[in-house]
């Protein structure tokens, strides 16, 4: 009887060890309709085209000229090929990952690296940049494919604290540990450009796990990235 109550708490432990996971999981999730990838890049541009020329047509510009003709196109392929490429997991970057036969065991900090991303309230730019960091646990990564990362992930419809999380979420997975932080400060075209119109706001977001829980892990980070 005892053996049988053990079994029914663990798995109840488990379940709900799993429900957390899955909410944790759906916030940082980009929303998406399970039908996103049925078509193929082609007819997404197309579509968009149409789409937006209406939207073009319906503000009263005219499409006959020879600037504005080719407009729906340049944006399909633009939103479809770039700028929201990061929607499609079949852009996902592979990390190249090598052994760390020196033994280095400190913190690895790339600072500066470029952000270009999308609100997704108003669809106007986020502009900034991160600065990311990691402990290795016996492998270390391309540095390049830290800027990667962070450009997949940027590259899509977002909200800046969604962005940090996905960020470090796909550093832990491609390197195998919690040792990982992340800070974004970025600029809202969503703010300066409409609304408040405020120009000299930034917004910093962070992201920190493992040992960078640790208060002086954290700081030596932070003093690093300055």
């Amino acid at each position: 009887m005892i053996k049988d109550e053990t079994v029914n708490d663990l798995t109840l432990a488990q379940v709900v060890t799993d429900l957390e996971q899955d909410h944790y999981n759906a916030a940082f999730d980009t929303p998406l309709r399970p039908d996103a990838f049925e078509l193929d890049d082609d007819t997404k541009m197309e579509l968009i085209a149409k789409h937006f020329a209406a939207i073009m047509e319906t503000l009263g510009m005219d499409l006959e000229d020879d600037s504005l003709r080719d407009t729906p196109k340049r944006v399909a392929k633009m939103y479809v090929k770039e700028i929201f490429s990061g929607l499609n997991p079949a852009n996902k970057p592979k990390p190249t990952l090598f052994k760390n036969p020196f033994n280095y065991n400190q913190m690895l900090v790339e600072r500066n690296i470029a952000v270009f991303s999308n609100c997704e309230h108003h669809f106007v730019p986020i502009v900034g940049k991160a600065h990311v960091a990691y402990i290795s646990n016996g492998q270390v990564i391309g540095l390049s494919k830290l800027n990667r990362i962070v450009q997949y992930c940027s590259q899509r419809p977002q909200v800046q604290e969604r962005l940090t999380m996905q960020i470090a979420n796909m550093l832990k997975e491609a390197l195998g540990t919690e040792d990982v932080a992340v800070i974004i400060d970025a600029h809202h075209h969503c703010v300066s450009s409409r609304g408040i119109r405020d120009a000299g706001s930034t917004t910093l977001t962070a992201e920190y796990s493992g040992q960078f829980l640790n208060i002086e892990t954290k700081n030596e980070f932070l003093k690093y990235i300055g």
